[in-house]
C-alpha cells in the first residue's frame, strides 16, 4: 500500500532510452486474477501459521472457481533469501514452490511478486549492503528454480517509493539480466518508483518522471511488462474504504492505456481494490473491463486482496461468501468478461 506524494516540477529527459525496441511477447497475456495474501505479513522471521501464511490450496481453489485465470503471490524477500547473496532458504522456498504448483493444478499462473518497497530489512536497494547485484542475485535463484515452469512470471519488486527512478532502474535492469542468463524466458513485470501508480506514472514525482525513465527498461528476451496499481479512494492509496475517486482512478488507467499504445509498451494492473460501499464494486467494474478491453497494452489484472489471514473488518477483503461479496461479483464478472481468458 501507498502514502500519497506530493508532486514535484522536475525536468528530466532520457532520450537514449527511446531507441529502446518495446518488449513483446508473441501474443497478448491475459492475466485475471487476484492478489493472495499471507505470505508477506508479519515481521521477520515470524512463526509460520501465525505471523505469516502462504495461502493453502482450497482458498486457491476458491478463487479458481471464479474464473480467474492469474494469482499474484506476495512473498518477503528476507524469508526467502535471509542473507544476501547465498542460497534461499529451502523451507519458504518449498512453501513457495508448494504454492505455485497448487495455483498450476487449479489452473492458474502465478505472478512472484517480491513484496518489498525496494527493501531487504532497513537497507534500501542501492545502498552499500543492498546493491543492485544483490537485488539481481535473488531473482537469478528464483529464475533458475523457475525457469521451467511457464504458468509463473516474475514480479521484480512492489512498489518501490523513496528510491529514485533511475537508480531504480539500474537494479531492475540487473534483475532482468540476471534473469535472462539463467535462460528463463517467463513475463517479468517492473514497477516504477513513487510507488508505481497508474495516476502518477507521468507526473514529475519526487523519485522522477516514471514515463520518461523507466523507457530505459532493457529485457534481452523482449517479454516485459510495466507493473502499476490504481485505488479508487480520496488520496489513491487504497487505505480507505470509500471510493470517491473512481471516475479519476478510470481515466487514469485510460490515460496510461494511451501511453503504453504510443510507446508500444505493456502494463500490468497489478493491484486494485474497493469495498462493498455504494458505488464501488462498479467503479472497479468499470477499471477491469478498460484493462479486458485493451488487451495488447495490457496483459492483465489482479484485485486486492484475500487471504486467510486479513482481519475480518479489513475493508478489502476479498471473500467470495463475506461483507464484500458484491466486490468478489464484480470481479468474477471481469473475470468471466468476453474476450474470454483463456488460464
Amino acid at each position: 500500500m501507498r502514502h500519497r506524494l506530493a508532486r514535484l516540477a522536475v525536468a528530466l529527459s532520457l532520450a537514449g532510452a527511446l531507441l529502446t525496441p518495446p518488449a513483446r511477447a508473441a501474443e497478448p497475456l491475459c492475466l485475471r486474477g487476484v492478489n493472495l495474501s499471507g505470505a508477506e505479513f508479519g515481521t521477520v522471521p515470524g512463526r509460520y501459521g501465525f505471523d505469516y501464511l502462504y495461502p493453502s490450496a482450497e482458498t486457491i481453489g476458491r478463487f479458481a472457481a471464479l474464473g480467474l485465470t492469474a494469482v499474484r503471490l506476495p512473498i518477503r524477500w528476507e524469508r526467502l533469501q535471509p542473507v544476501l547473496r547465498q542460497p534461499l532458504d529451502p523451507d519458504e522456498l518449498a512453501r513457495l514452490e508448494a504454492t505455485v504448483s497448487a495455483a498450476t493444478q487449479a489452473g492458474l499462473r502465478t505472478v512472484i511478486d517480491l513484496h518489498n518497497y525496494a527493501y531487504h530489512g532497513k537497507a534500501r536497494i542501492d545502498s552499500e549492503m543492498v546493491t543492485a547485484e544483490a537485488f539481481a542475485d535473488v531473482w537469478r535463484r528464483l529464475a533458475q528454480h523457475f525457469r521451467g515452469d511457464a504458468s509463473v512470471a516474475f514480479g521484480l519488486m512492489n512498489e518501490p517509493h523513496d528510491i529514485p527512478a533511475a537508480r531504480w532502474l539500474v537494479a531492475a535492469n540487473a534483475a532482468i539480466a540476471a534473469i535472462r542468463e539463467t535462460g528463463a524466458r517467463q513475463l517479468v513485470l517492473v514497477s516504477g518508483s513513487g510507488w508505481s501508480g497508474a495516476h502518477s506514472w507521468t507526473a514529475d514525482l519526487p523519485t522522477g518522471n516514471n514515463a520518461a525513465i523507466m523507457l530505459g527498461v532493457a529485457d534481452p528476451g523482449r517479454n516485459f511488462a510495466y507493473e502499476v496499481h490504481q485505488y479508487l479512494d480520496a488520496d489513491f492509496s487504497g487505505t480507505h474504504a470509500e471510493c470517491s475517486r473512481g471516475a479519476d482512478a478510470l481515466e487514469a488507467v485510460e490515460r496510461l492505456t494511451g501511453w503504453l499504445a504510443k510507446t508500444g509498451r505493456r502494463a500490468f494492473l497489478g493491484e486494485i481494490g474497493a469495498s462493498a460501499r455504494r458505488n464501488c464494486p462498479e467503479r472497479l467494474r468499470a477499471v477491469l473491463d478498460h484493462v479486458n478491453a485493451n488487451p495488447q497494452q495490457w496483459v492483465g489484472w489482479a484485485a486486492w486482496s484475500a487471504g486467510d489471514l486479513w482481519a475480518p473488518d479489513y475493508p478489502l477483503k476479498l471473500d467470495p461468501s463475506g461483507a464484500n461479496a458484491p466486490v468478489v461479483a464484480a470481479i468474477q464478472g471481469a473475470a468471466q468478461a468476453k474476450p474470454t481468458c483463456e488460464r
